[in-house]
């Protein structure tokens, strides 16, 4: 079973980076919960969310003790990277994370920039799936291929397909990025 946190501002996508993961993880035959949380605020707000996937029954969805943050800003790596279990995996949008977060030794932690990766395959709203695609990679369970199919499949279910060839570029910036 993973435990995944995905946190930032409300506006920053992390809630359908979230999303992405799960819908990968049905996709390939596994049970998977996502579970949101966010302030008031449409836009700068926080927001997060706890996906748990794996072949086991989840009987619990709530948060109890991650093997991956991926913190899109500061104030959301200073809230979750102590939960992180020992051996866990950090990720952080270099963009917008200026604290130190060498702050622990029993994890490791990539720092990516997201939203420079972004503007530079020029899909600025892409940074959540750059950091998805990270988190998928580093999670380890499924191929470049897997996710692309699964977060694909999400986005037509919702009526985006126009945006697939962006999100794929982005996705696969991600995935390569790590």
């Amino acid at each position: 079973m993973r435990e995944i946190i995905y946190a930032g501002f409300g506006g920053q996508g992390v809630l359908t980076s979230g999303l992405v993961m799960s819908q990968v993880a049905i996709f390939k035959g596994q049970n998977a919960t996502w579970i949101p949380s966010y302030g008031s605020a449409m836009r700068g707000g926080t927001a997060n969310c706890t996906v748990k996937y794996g072949k086991d029954i989840i009987y619990n969805p709530a948060q109890e003790e991650p093997d991956l943050l991926l913190a899109m800003n500061g104030p959301s790596f200073e809230m979750f990277y102590s939960m992180v279990k020992p051996g866990g995996i950090i990720v952080v949008n270099s963009d917008m994370v200026e604290n130190d977060v060498n702050v622990r030794d029993d994890v490791t932690v990539y720092s990516l920039a997201c939203s420079s990766l972004a503007q530079e395959i020029k899909q600025p709203r892409g940074a959540n799936i750059i950091a998805a695609a990270a988190i998928i990679k580093l999670a380890g369970d499924f191929s470049m291929e897997d996710g692309i199919q699964g977060m694909n499949d999400m986005f037509r279910k919702k009526g985006k397909e126009k945006f697939e060839a962006g999100n794929v570029k982005a996705f696969e910036c991600g995935y390569n990025a790590v």
